[in-house]
């Protein structure tokens, strides 16, 4: 079968001969604080609907959906609601969260785990939001919303994302090698709200046993392929994908459903399925723990509202001190400060590094050699954009493109003098929403 790929991109080491061989390890804490930030997702914050000192159970909605674009929150655990406070976030953010001490009991909530048939569009899209699913590749929109479009007969494609770009991450490919089923039944589901869709798992090509185990668990499914992709950076970005599937393209003012697209995360369809299927809510994630500085890395499902630290004790802890540890891939993560913070629904990993190579290549001036252009998906023009951004010259920023930046990293990664141009750009993209919406207020 023909590989795609999209426009440019590069090709970073991957190291995921780390963990990709590690199968998913349950790991569930004795007790702990368990902490459920109330903004982990896109859209309106959740709404509690317990209060300090009351009781909840594992599976048990502990927080409601704050509007139409929002999500709803399960305890992932069994035991005592401690406090609704201010909390430290991955993003390094204080948000508003409910504390639960966890008895260690895992006590379910009644009528979570029974099986039951799907039932109509209708049904199934509300069973989706009841179960508070949000997009588990890192963006975190409400899959709910994403499935509730202006007229399912236009979404010509579900795409499963099981490209898994960024380097050392590897939960998506054991996820896919241990649960192909789950997966293949979860795209069932949603392609039973859109009749003239197909789906498509679309999968990169350094993963030839979950090619080869999909192809042969969707041989009799007539409206289900798997695609290979071509190996490289960041072909699991949601404009390369549907790029690379569809050869249809799509821009920052527009969604997946104006190209006939529907895209979903691996973990997000598992997801799908166990809640129409088996009424489970989402409250657990699979993360991979890896890295040169990790004891023993591996893949493992956890609770959501653990902390970092207790994950990365099951790991084994460091095997050295190390000089960066990521929440999240190397290229779009987030470097942390502390791991007394909690795993949320889109936290896929913690990446412990012995050398933190930006720290130790400080960045230089720029020589002009275009490697930043011919490495962005976008086609953008990097350098200049970051001229423009350090300039605030914000106007300029947003004429040379800088809002159709998608942050991936790809032009930092091949800078020979290091610059630093994804943090300009964050900078430059954040201002330029601030200005947009300071304008929209005067109106």
């Amino acid at each position: 079968m023909k590989r795609k790929t999209f426009f440019r991109g590069i090709h970073p080491a991957d190291g995921k001969a780390l963990s990709q061989e590690c199968p998913i390890r349950s790991f569930r804490p004795e007790g702990g604080e368990f902490i459920f930030p109330l903004s982990a997702h896109i859209g309106a914050p959740a709404v509690p609907i317990v209060q300090p000192g009351e009781r909840v159970l594992l599976g048990q909605m502990i927080a409601k959906p704050g509007g139409f674009v929002s999500a709803a929150i399960h305890s992932s655990v069994s035991g005592t609601v401690k406090a609704i406070q201010p909390r430290t976030t991955v993003m390094g953010e204080t948000r508003d969260s409910i504390v639960i001490e966890n008895d260690g009991k895992y006590e379910l909530f009644p009528g979570v785990g029974e099986k039951k048939d799907p039932g109509s569009p209708e049904e199934i899209r509300k069973d989706v939001q009841s179960a508070g699913i949000i997009g588990l590749g890192g963006a975190g929109f409400p899959t709910h919303v994403k499935l509730t479009v202006k007229d399912d007969s236009k979404v010509e494609y579900v795409i499963v994302n099981g490209a898994e770009c960024e380097p050392y991450l590897t939960s998506d490919y054991r996820m896919m090698m241990e649960r192909p089923d789950e997966l293949v039944e979860g795209l069932k589901i949603i392609l039973s709200l859109f009749p003239n869709a197909r789906g498509v798992i679309a999968i990169e090509d350094n993963k030839p046993e979950a090619i080869r185990l999909l192809i042969e668990r969707t041989a009799s499914e007539s409206r289900i392929t798997v695609q290979p992709l071509v190996t490289k950076y960041p072909q699991g970005g949601e404009r390369m994908l549907i790029h690379a599937v569809t050869g249809r393209d799509i821009n920052s003012s527009m969604l997946p459903y104006d190209a006939g697209c529907i895209v979903d995360n691996v973990a997000t369809v598992i997801a799908v399925y166990r809640a129409v299927v088996w009424n489970e809510p989402l409250t657990t994630t699979v993360m991979t723990v890896t890295g040169d500085a990790v004891n023993k890395p591996g893949n493992f499902e956890l609770p959501v509202g653990c902390s970092h630290q207790l994950l990365l004790d099951e790991a084994g802890g460091f095997s050295v001190s190390p000089e960066k540890v990521i929440s999240g891939g190397p290229m779009m993560g987030t470097a942390l400060f502390t791991l007394d913070i909690p795993v949320q629904k889109t936290t896929s990993s913690i990446l412990a590094f012995a050398v933190d190579p930006v720290a130790s290549h400080p960045s230089g001036p720029c020589i002009h050699c275009g490697r930043c252009v011919a490495a962005c998906p976008e086609q953008l023009i990097p350098q200049m954009m970051q001229d423009a951004a350090d300039h605030d010259d914000f106007a300029r920023f947003e004429a040379l493109g800088g809002m159709e930046c998608i942050e991936c990293g790809s032009c930092t990664a091949v800078c020979p003098a290091h610059r630093t141009l994804t943090q300009s750009f964050k900078y430059g993209r954040q201002s330029v929403r601030r200005l947009r919406q300071q304008a929209a207020a005067k109106k």
